[in-house]
């Protein structure tokens, strides 16, 4: 019985029946259906799908003419970063490492990021940014954005003013660890817009608001606010919002953007609201299960995000990295696992970008 070559959630290489993986695929697209309230793959896609992840090259592309932009994030941590975070470890300045994204690398966009990549430590240093970008942008033809992520969790204690809410959540304090949440939310806004006027000013071509809702949704509703400041400011500024895990997590349980409670939405009901703020391209991610197989977990991503692009009055650039996207968990995915999660989310969930 021939068996095709494809992986673990994990990265570990595995070998499937074509039926184990027209099962896989087809559980994993009923699990993101049954948690979003959302249509399952047609018989067509699952085909389609299958077709993808049992193409004998080792590498495949998207077929001629469906060829979409690609976003950069993490800026140039990806080649001085290490290895943990998907770099390479080359010391090269933060010049050098834009300029060989465009002129080597061929990426459509790039953007500029502090070491720490969150945006609370870039407000002692804003100078030093400022100047980066205006650098940059000296030397560089296209866009070039800065990038961040809110962070929140670097506003709560031992880090930040505010106490921790997990600590004050396991001696009942609920009440008071939503009020930490709700004061480092509003400083969290007050940062970002503060620090991307600064860099507006030094000619940035916009924003990349990275891993949004990681602390839950104090973090989402930080985030949306400060989208909104900035749109109301610069009206042709370029703001993206990617997050940070497919499901917005109800830390604080009760925080409302445009009336909707922001605890519990999944990329087709956050869309709408990216885009009620002011965002003019959303980032959906959908979380990879280390324990079952690439075709399952690429199968559950492609339905959550098809559904996203249908919900969505933006362009949606998915995220597609080491954990996400229907990609192996892996510090340096490997790219046969990339490239045919790429192509699926292109040609069958119709995404925009990646």
């Amino acid at each position: 019985m021939t068996q095709y070559a494809l992986r673990m959630g994990d990265g570990k290489r595995i070998f499937l029946t074509k039926e184990q993986i027209r099962a896989d695929l087809e559980a994993g697209t009923a699990d993101a259906a049954d948690l979003g309230s959302i249509p399952v793959l047609s018989g067509n896609e699952l085909d389609k799908l299958a077709e993808i992840i049992m193409m004998p090259a080792r590498m495949v592309g998207v077929e001629p003419g469906k060829e979409v932009p690609v976003t950069h994030d993490i800026g140039t941590i990806r080649l001085d970063g290490d290895q943990g975070n998907s770099g390479v470890g080359i010391p090269t300045s933060r010049l050098a490492g834009c300029m060989v994204h465009e002129r080597a690398f061929g990426a459509d966009t790039m953007e500029l990021g502090h070491i720490d990549y969150s945006f609370k430590p870039v407000k002692p240093v804003i100078a030093q940014e400022q100047q980066a970008m205006e650098v940059c942008q000296q030397n560089m033809v296209v866009p070039l954005f800065y990038g961040a992520m809110p962070n929140m969790g670097l506003y709560y204690t031992p880090d930040g003013p505010f106490e921790n809410p997990g600590d004050l959540m396991k001696a009942f304090k609920i009440t008071e660890a939503q009020a930490s949440m709700e004061h480092a939310a509003d400083h969290l806004t007050r940062d970002m817009t503060w620090i991307m006027q600064k860099m507006m000013f030094a000619g940035a071509d916009g924003v990349n608001f990275d891993t949004t809702g990681a602390a839950g949704d104090a973090d989402v509703f930080a985030t949306l606010r400060a989208v909104e400041a900035l749109r109301k400011q610069y009206p042709e500024m370029y703001i993206e919002v990617g997050m940070a895990g497919e499901l917005v997590l109800g830390m604080h349980g009760e925080l409302q953007y445009d009336k909707t409670t922001l605890a519990g939405l999944w990329p087709h009901q956050q869309v709408p609201l990216v885009a009620k703020a002011g965002a003019n391209v959303f980032g959906p991610v959908v979380n990879t299960n280390t324990s079952k197989s690439a075709a399952w977990n690429l199968a559950r991503a492609v339905t959550f995000v098809k559904a996203a692009v249908k919900a969505s009055p933006i362009p949606c650039h998915v995220n597609m990295g080491m954990g996400v996207g229907g990609i192996p968990m892996l510090e340096t995915p490997t790219i046969d696992a990339v490239s045919r999660a790429s192509k699926a989310m292109v040609e069958i969930a119709g995404v925009d970008g990646i």
